[in-house]
């Protein structure tokens, strides 16, 4: 925004001009002037839900398990009980 080149800024604070030109780039996205790409905030929102979406997964899987489990034992429960 101040109006010098990644380049130069490279040069002056160490990181590369790509990194610089990359860190440009998010803010406009933040800013809401940038090329439709996700901003910050919905990168973080993406990932958070990325995580979610991940330990509902393993919840289901561990539910459906123990479901399957339970009716297994009552099953067999009930045949005992029942002198089958």
């Amino acid at each position: 925004r101040s109006g010098r080149t990644a380049g130069s800024l490279a040069k002056e604070f160490g990181p590369s001009a790509w990194t610089i030109a990359l860190w440009a780039k998010q803010d406009a996205r933040d800013a809401g002037k940038g090329d439709g790409g996700l901003t910050t905030a919905e990168r973080e929102e993406f990932t958070r839900l990325r995580r979610e979406n991940r330990r509902l997964k393993e919840e289901r899987e561990i539910l459906s398990k123990a479901a399957a489990w339970f009716a297994t034992e009552s099953s067999a429960t009930w045949k005992r009980s029942s002198g089958s």
